[in-house]
């Protein structure tokens, strides 16, 4: 069991290796600078340092609590970097136009991540929870949310808020989840400020890794009701993205 103590330690080093690998990717920008510059919503330059160093850090502190919870962190990071730096010049959205292409036989950087992030979450419940059900559901809110986060990323700050919103009651609760809890929004908390002043953003990169691991700390700590709960909302969620990244662009997360 992880009490609260416990969870202080994820927490700081999430932080911690955020901060520290923004840092060193702001100073070396592997590739060259332009390769890390995106254009926001508002026609900004930001850089997206922020979005690899999260996934690391995310992975790294939830991978000390469960080892399965880091590599699922890892693996929706790394899928969403796929889809940041293959589909960067992508118009569709949402995994509706994806699996639409997927029929007329593209496959989309968008499916490619859709996929692997959902063999990710399944993978991490399976070694999450130990009877079917409950792995079966597990698995669907890993990657649920992971996608559920990645629809609020749509203006700075929204994603890495909500992970703080939703992650820091169950990060200050006793119990398996809290550490894994703990790990997000160490991660979250310490990129919002940069994300909130357009200075970076997190992208897919960021999001899915961030909402990978606030779906582990759900399915590590809760009981089937709570998972049963979790896994319909984050599929109705799916299921009205567009609605759900609307709400994001309007207001707050």
């Amino acid at each position: 069991m992880v009490n609260r103590t416990s969870a202080v330690v994820p927490f700081v080093l999430s932080a911690g290796a955020a901060r520290a690998v923004t840092a060193a990717l702001r100073a070396k920008a592997p590739g060259g600078r332009a390769r890390w510059e995106r254009e926001n919503h508002a026609g900004r330059t930001v850089g997206l340092y922020a979005g690899p160093a999260t996934a690391l850090a995310a992975a790294a502190g939830a991978g000390r609590v469960r080892p399965a919870a880091g590599l699922a962190v890892l693996a929706a990071g790394a899928c969403g970097a796929y889809d940041d730096v293959v589909g960067a010049g992508d118009p569709r959205r949402g995994f509706r136009a994806h699996l639409t292409a997927l029929r007329h036989g593209e496959v989309t950087s968008g499916a490619v991540k859709l996929f692997g992030v959902c063999a990710a979450g399944l993978l991490a419940g399976a070694r999450l929870r130990k009877r079917p059900l409950d792995r079966l559901l597990a698995g669907v809110v890993v990657a649920g949310t992971a996608h559920f986060v990645n629809l609020l990323d749509v203006r700075p700050g929204r994603a890495a808020g909500a992970v703080l919103a939703l992650g820091a009651p169950q990060a200050l609760r006793s119990g398996p989840g809290a550490g894994l809890a703990a790990a997000a929004t160490g991660a979250a908390a310490a990129v919002l400020p940069d994300d909130l002043g357009e200075r970076t953003m997190i992208g897919d990169t960021g999001a899915h890794a961030l909402g990978a691991a606030l779906g582990a700390a759900v399915a590590a700590g809760g009981g089937r009701a709570r998972l049963a709960a979790c896994a319909a909302a984050v599929v109705a969620a799916a299921v009205c993205g567009e609605r759900v990244s609307g709400l994001a662009r309007g207001g707050g997360a």
